[in-house]
């Protein structure tokens, strides 16, 4: 980096906002993927403004800007391939306003999703996203991504609950989209085109997102199967019998040992899948609604059905799910996670040929995932350091990715595209979507300095 680049950015933040020494640097070269990049210069903006002014100094100098919330991507979306400049968020992450007459609150980017979540949840409202690293991952990455979660089968996505947003874009200038209202159509819709573009469009200042009332009750239910074959039926039938769980989670025998091995919590390790069913609502059809699932579970199969007494049996149910990323990578030490998905009557036949490719390839793979949306996280363990085991993972991954689109899936449910997966994006757009989505970038981006290299490869 340019040391008469560095002294502008000092004009636009102030010394500690700015890392230059490259052991600092090296922390940001990273997400939750294999992929690495260190920046030139790592910046940490605390307002619009310095947002702003520091997109219109790259864009001037054309030096690549790679927007960053906590990191915990999997798709190597946030990492500075290309050097240039780290624009971290979470020094932005203010809830300015939770407003409960209008159901919304008015969040900066680097809030994280936990914090948003038990703020809300202190006045009686609830904000549904839920992406696995909720604990860490923060709001503006949430939007970058469309993150989605376990409760996205009931409650849907990130993009269900964005109002309106501020946004920089590219050359520096400040978009506002959308509002405060539940209804607007004036123009296009320029907030979902920036939620879910991967911070490759513009960089999010500040969010308004709706809100729903809390649910008066919650009731878990975890149920075991001998084949994953059967528990895979049982995910589509749930939805066939009328109920819509809140979440549908799925793990496979190899998940369920390597959890287990991890945690030495009592699963049954000689089960061939496990589903963990959640319901909430109004109490009385709560407990109807959970009676029925473990009635369609045995009826399809299971060998045991366990329902959670209470919030501390319900919290022990999750920690097998929760712990099913730090658990896998025991086996071996490369994990890399897919996210292709599925319609949820697809399911079934998605889990059989992802267990034949594994076999194709001799390869150890964990699938788990939210099975009653159709999104599954077949995660492949391999070691980098044998080029012919990684080898065999990327025909693996490219088959994987043909076998959701076969059954009418996607190549990506929520971890989003990213640089793992650009250089499979034609595969499932098309020439036509391509050059449509790089027209709007060119429009947005003429330098093509934010993010350059993720999603549209170039």
């Amino acid at each position: 980096m340019k040391q008469e680049v560095i002294s502008r950015m000092h004009q636009i933040m102030n010394k500690e906002q700015i890392l230059t020494n490259l052991e600092d640097r090296m922390t940001y070269a990273y997400d939750g993927t294999m992929q690495t990049g260190v920046p030139g210069v790592v910046v940490f903006p605390r307002t619009t403004r310095q947002v702003a002014e520091a997109l219109r100094l790259a864009n001037r100098e054309k030096i690549p800007v790679y927007p960053r919330g906590a990191g915990t991507g999997l798709s190597g979306g946030s990492v500075p391939e290309q050097g240039g400049i780290a624009l971290v968020l979470t020094d932005m992450n203010r809830i300015l306003e939770v407003d409960t007459g209008n159901l919304l609150a008015v969040v900066e980017p680097g809030v994280v999703t936990e914090a948003l979540q038990q703020e809300v949840e202190r006045v009686g409202l609830f904000y549904p996203p839920d992406p696995g690293s909720l604990k860490s991952c923060t709001i503006g990455g949430n939007i970058a991504e469309n993150a989605g979660g376990p409760r996205a089968l009931k409650y849907g996505v990130t993009r269900d609950y964005v109002l309106g947003l501020e946004v920089v874009t590219p050359t520096g200038e400040i978009l506002r989209t959308g509002g405060k209202t539940v209804k607007n159509v004036t123009g296009y819709d320029l907030t979902r085109l920036m939620t879910g573009s991967e911070g490759t469009l513009g960089v999010v200042t500040r969010a308004v997102l709706r809100l729903i009332p809390r649910p008066q009750d919650v009731r878990t239910a975890m149920a075991v199967f001998a084949t994953v074959d059967g528990a895979a039926e049982a995910v589509a039938e749930v939805s066939r019998r009328g109920i819509l769980p809140t979440t549908l989670e799925l793990m496979d025998d190899v998940t369920i040992r390597c959890v287990e091995n991890y945690l030495h919590m009592g699963l049954p390790v000689d089960a061939g899948a496990i589903l963990l069913i959640e319901v909430d609502g109004f109490r009385p059809a709560v407990d109807e609604a959970i009676i029925t699932v473990e009635k369609v579970c045995r009826e399809l199969g299971a060998t045991g059905v366990e329902v959670a007494a209470g919030p501390a049996e319900r919290e022990e149910l999750w920690r097998a799910r929760r712990a099913v990323s730090a658990a896998i990578v025991q086996l071996k030490p490369t994990k890399i996670s897919e996210d292709a998905t599925v319609p949820r009557s697809r399911v079934p036949e998605m889990v059989r040929r992802l267990k034949a490719i594994a076999q194709k390839y001799d390869l150890t793979m964990a699938i788990f995932g939210h099975a009653g949306d159709g999104n599954l996280h077949p995660n492949i363990l391999a070691d980098r350091r044998d080029p012919e085991e990684m080898a065999r993972v990327e025909l693996a991954v490219e088959e994987l990715f043909r076998a959701a689109m076969e059954l009418e899936g996607t190549l990506s449910g929520e971890h989003g595209i990213g640089s793992m997966k650009a250089p499979y994006l034609p595969l499932e757009v098309g020439e036509t979507g391509m050059r449509v989505m790089r027209g709007i970038k060119a429009a947005l981006d003429p330098n093509n300095i934010l993010s350059p290299g993720k999603m549209l490869w170039g």
